[in-house]
């Protein structure tokens, strides 16, 4: 009973090494990002794109770094949004479409600038019309993407879709963010 115990043990290790074989030790993705920013009745888009590494300590754990940088036109103040994420990604590895869900923390950064001028009925001479603001502020992920396998060491992120917190001002902003781009397998 012993021999039958340990022999079923040592098929299970192996099977789980040979498993492993196929999973990418590492992941880097880029791509095109968008994000859709909302605070009570203001709204604003940004594109810009985003990367991403992933170690993979087995088959379904993923240890990710994401980072990402953003563009706003004058609805946004002409800003730059950058950020900075960590945090686990779970993968389901069946054939030739990788369904994952991740969690993110880290933080933001914004910056903009805009014309105060226009507000302004009277100004002093010599003040300069142009506002520029820059913070930094929590940020967290929570979402999940889809990955098209079209070879062992490529593949297409057909979509990444994620709610996307902030805080900037101390005014909490509930924003989406949606991504899409080439991932490599190492």
């Amino acid at each position: 009973m012993k021999r039958w115990a340990l022999f079923c043990g040592l098929m299970l290790i192996f099977a789980g090494v040979a498993s492993a074989q196929d999973t990418p030790r590492a992941e880097v993705f880029g791509g095109y990002s968008y994000i859709h920013v909302s605070e009570n009745s203001f709204g604003a888009n940004l594109n810009g794109g985003s990367a991403s590494l992933s170690y993979n300590p087995n088959s379904w754990l993923g240890l990710v770094g994401d980072f990402g940088g953003y563009h706003g036109g004058p609805s946004f103040g002409n800003g730059d949004v950058y950020s900075y994420l960590f945090g686990p990604k779970i993968a389901f590895r069946r054939g030739r479409i990788t369904p994952f869900v991740q969690t993110l923390f880290g933080g933001a950064h914004a910056s903009g600038s805009g014309n105060t001028c226009l507000a302004a009925r009277v100004r002093p001479e010599g003040t300069s019309c142009t506002t520029s603001v820059s913070e930094n502020s929590f940020a967290m992920t929570v979402g999940g993407g889809l990955d098209w396998n079209a070879t062992e060491h490529i593949g297409v992120r057909l979509i990444q879709a994620e709610y996307l917190l902030t805080d900037f001002v101390s005014t909490r902003q509930n924003n989406a963010r949606i991504s899409s781009g080439v991932v490599f397998r190492f």
